[in-house]
């Protein structure tokens, strides 16, 4: 550019606009990181640990909305987090499941989980039939409640469409609230529940929402309750894959268009999820790089969880109104005494 020539006023605008949105990209992605960070060391206390560090840091986000201002231009970052490095906390995810110790425990504990999930699903979203619950939100309530908690809802999330997308954060908060009391419940009954340990971990990790309410509610039993609870929810997050893709099937078959397999609206993440599942079982990674990918996995989560709670609209919650709530409470106490039924049965 020649010495004393002025930059048009366009070309200026165009700049600060730019830099304006790649800060807000950055103050967006450290505010979820920060309070990531915070929901970490709140996990570590006592009672908070039942929550679990992803529920936490939803629960901070949707504290920080409420209370604070949150900068226009910091949107894009949350967006970033609550989409993006939400998944790459998902794939990661799979660093946890090793197909073979699943395998070992037997069909009859997949034949469970499979049954809890199908059983589970379809009745929730009955109810929310007969309730007039909103379809969208019914059906992550019932991800949400059968399969994993937070990681199914946002997994099953991007198949929905338009404004129905956006009950995700109000279907986390509702799984967060009853998985804890659902934990709780279970420690509560431990001692008057005429259960082996193992029989006493295979029913907690086949109904309760959470990994974290799974290992928080199993503690009781011990070491035994411990390994047999964690395998057996592992198995229904491995039933994430095959649902998401038939969800993906049934809502693609619905609409009028038929495409082409690379547009069906399935979270391709998911692929990712069980990608890595395979290569942990193949024994590649040793302990220190499994530990920090788990480790990895929970943070890139919570920061998406955190994107979740910044995003949320605490109108959505009045105007969801008491049946939704309804539905979840139900689903919850429905999928106990399925689990529990199925564990007499097989």
């Amino acid at each position: 550019m020649l010495s004393g020539q002025r930059i048009p006023y366009g070309a200026e605008h165009s700049a600060a606009v730019k830099k304006e949105k790649a800060l807000g990209l950055y103050q967006g992605i450290l505010l979820t990181f920060i309070l990531a960070m915070l929901a970490n060391s709140l996990a570590s206390l006592p009672f908070f640990s039942i929550l679990g560090v992803m529920i936490i840091a939803i629960l901070l986000g949707m504290t920080w909305k409420a209370s604070m201002d949150i900068p226009v231009h910091a949107a894009a970052g949350i967006t970033f987090s609550s989409k993006y490095i939400l998944r790459g906390g998902i794939i990661l995810l799979g660093v946890r499941l090793n197909l073979m110790t699943i395998v070992d425990m037997g069909f009859t504990i997949l034949l469970i989980d499979a049954l809890v999930i199908a059983g589970t699903l379809s009745f929730i979203v009955y109810l929310g039939h007969v309730l007039n619950v909103n379809k969208g939100l019914t059906l992550l309530i019932g991800v949400g409640t059968a399969i994993c908690g937070a990681a199914a809802i946002v997994a099953v999330a991007p198949l929905l469409k338009g404004s129905d997308r956006g009950n995700a954060p109000l279907a986390v908060a509702c799984i967060a609230i009853l998985g804890t009391v659902g934990a709780l419940g279970f420690i509560a009954l431990y001692p008057f529940l005429d259960l082996t340990n193992e029989s006493y971990g295979i029913l907690v990790g086949s109904t309760l929402h959470e990994l974290a309410h799974v290992v928080a509610a199993s503690v009781p039993g011990g070491d035994i309750s411990s390994e047999s609870a964690i395998v057996v929810k592992l198995g229904r997050v491995l039933m994430l894959v095959p649902v998401a893709f038939l969800l993906s099937i049934i809502f693609n078959n619905s609409t009028q268009e038929r495409t082409k397999i690379k547009d069906i609206p399935f979270p391709w993440f998911i692929i990712g999820f069980l990608a890595m599942s395979i290569i942990n079982t193949t024994g590649v990674f040793t302990a220190a790089v499994q530990d920090f990918l788990t480790t990895s996995s929970v943070y890139l989560m919570a920061m998406g969880m955190a994107g979740l709670g910044l995003s949320m609209n605490y109108r959505d919650f009045q105007k969801a109104g008491l049946r939704p709530v309804i539905v979840g409470v139900l689903g919850s106490i429905f999928i106990v005494l399925l689990g529990s039924i199925l564990l007499l049965l097989i």
